[in-house]
């Protein structure tokens, strides 16, 4: 199911809507890097071109990890 969020980023208020799977996925990103949830979607959010919004963003990076993941360890790149 596909729930919106709100969360601050960088002193403002902003949205998201993604699927239960991907915020799992991001929680777990998050714990794996050390990371709080807020800081690895400022991390993204930082990261994303001007022209496409929070939520692909959010699921582009977990299926670039999950992908990734899947690599042997010799062609990982995170």
């Amino acid at each position: 199911m596909i729930r919106k969020r709100s969360i601050t980023l960088h002193g403002h208020r902003t949205s998201f809507s993604v699927e239960d799977a991907f915020l799992d996925e991001l929680k777990a990103i998050a714990a794996r890097r050390g990371l709080s949830f807020a800081a690895l979607v400022a991390e993204i959010d930082e990261a994303r071109p001007l022209d496409s919004n929070l939520s692909s963003a959010l699921r582009l990076f977990v299926l670039h990890a999950l992908k990734q993941a899947d690599q042997p360890p010799s062609q990982n790149t995170m």
